[in-house]
């Protein structure tokens, strides 16, 4: 049979109108004669109202049948009804059951983490789960959106890879028929090359770091934007982040507000995120620490609560430049003014979320990059194309990655990264 759905997102367009909409019952209450549905179809959330003294036996009978998670054809007439959430309700004046479920298992009442995990692919269907989901959804948009609008082209990396931009630690070693490869922990090397080719590019694909970490910002896979430009320096760059976090931020206060609402995400915090942001230095970071009372010595990386404390200062993200290069990637390109400091920074976003993108200005003299291999022993067979980067026309460049869980993560308020992707890998968890 024929239907002409309408999806609850698009009811509002159709008050007074009759409609039919495909969807599950997420919730239903009964008030004597009437019977309140809690209706879901993916686009949104919407009550049907059925009255029994004006529908059919049949569809007051199909009514009490409905379970959590049923699934059934719903039509009725649209009214508006400034009590709801969504501003409208749906009169039902006929149910054709699709299926009628028995003991769903995940219930309005509490239940713990590993359950809700063991559960993920029926768990993202409950109104915060969906609500995250989405806004993730409309930070990709966004994402594509600003590099599009820039004149960015999109290229993707191979995600098997026969050696690492940092080295062959925590990567997931797999054969590639007689040889080794691993699983890309960036696409960063391969996103320079495509940037001497196309002038400004970026990758948007999963990444794999085989940590041992249990932390709530840490998974085993996630996915990575990586832009890489030609003919910019680490201030350019620094700007193209900030205006780039703002545009997120400012698309999803602009497209999300009824899942940021959902989520009760303080919409206040984000709209201060505008720039430009806060910059300070590694060295005025490590004063600032040891005036906090922090133990901490120069030359050393910063923790977690290293960045949160820094970032508590700050009602938006802010840059922590100019580390120093023994702590750093090897293709960083060193200050001219001060060679033990490489023109790099990572933001950190507000509210204790950490970093969220980390970047630099590239080596582009050819001689110090053969210098940094023998430094950190690499092996100038797998890396000869990187090499080659340098030999024929070699430019300033630089760029960044960010991590798009820990931003949606940030933006959403969220205590851990696993509600950030619908089906999350960790240390001890590859199910479901």
């Amino acid at each position: 049979m024929k239907r002409n759905l309408v999806m609850i997102r698009e009811a509002g367009r159709h008050i007074n109108e009759t409609v039919t909409i495909g969807c599950w019952l997420h919730n239903m209450r009964s008030s004597g004669k009437i019977r309140f549905l809690q209706l879901r179809d993916g686009s949104g959330f919407m009550q049907g109202v059925v009255v029994k003294s004006e529908v059919d036996a049949q569809v007051w009978e199909d009514a009490g049948k409905l379970t959590q998670e049923s699934s059934l054809y719903v039509t009725g007439t649209v009214r508006e009804d400034t009590r709801s959430k969504g501003g409208f309700e749906l009169t039902v004046t006929g149910i054709e059951l699709i299926q009628v479920t028995s003991d769903y298992p995940i219930t309005p009442k509490e239940h713990g983490v590993d359950f809700l995990m063991d559960h993920r692919h029926l768990w993202i269907r409950s109104p915060r789960q969906r609500a995250i989901l989405v806004i993730r959804a409309q930070i990709i948009r966004a994402i594509q959106q600003f590099f599009d609008e820039r004149g960015f082209q999109l290229v993707d990396p191979p995600i098997l890879t026969p050696s690492s931009c940092e080295g062959t630690t925590n990567l997931f070693h797999t054969k590639y028929f007689d040889e080794d490869a691993f699983l890309t922990q960036s696409g960063q090397l391969y996103m320079e090359a495509a940037a001497m080719a196309l002038g400004r590019v970026y990758s948007f694909g999963p990444t794999f770091r085989a940590e041992k970490s249990k932390t709530r910002r840490h998974l085993i896979e996630f996915w990575m934007i990586e832009p890489e430009m030609a003919f910019v320096d680490h201030e350019q760059n620094l700007e193209v982040q900030e205006q780039f976090i703002s545009h997120i931020v400012g698309s999803v206060l602009e497209h999300c507000r009824k899942e940021l609402e959902v989520l009760e995400r303080d919409v206040a915090k984000l709209e201060k995120i505008k720039a430009p942001f806060p910059r300070i230095s590694y060295d005025e970071a490590v004063k600032f620490l040891k005036a906090e009372g922090h133990e901490f010595e120069w030359g050393e990386d910063f923790g977690a609560p290293h960045e949160t404390v820094i970032a508590e200062k700050y009602e938006t993200p802010v840059f922590i430049t100019h580390y120093p290069t023994g702590i750093k990637a090897f293709y960083m390109k060193p200050d001219p003014n001060r060679p033990e400091v490489v023109l790099c920074a990572d933001m950190i976003a507000p509210e204790g979320y950490g970093e969220i993108i980390g970047g630099s200005q590239r080596i582009d003299d050819p001689d110090l990059m053969e210098e940094r291999f023998q430094e950190h022993e690499l092996s100038k067979e797998a890396y000869q194309w990187y090499l080659d980067l340098r030999k024929y026309g070699t430019v300033p460049h630089s760029g960044f990655g960010l991590g798009l869980e820990r931003t949606v993560a940030w933006i959403c308020g969220l205590d851990h990264v696993r509600e950030t992707i619908p089906f999350p890998r960790l240390l001890y968890r590859l199910y479901p």
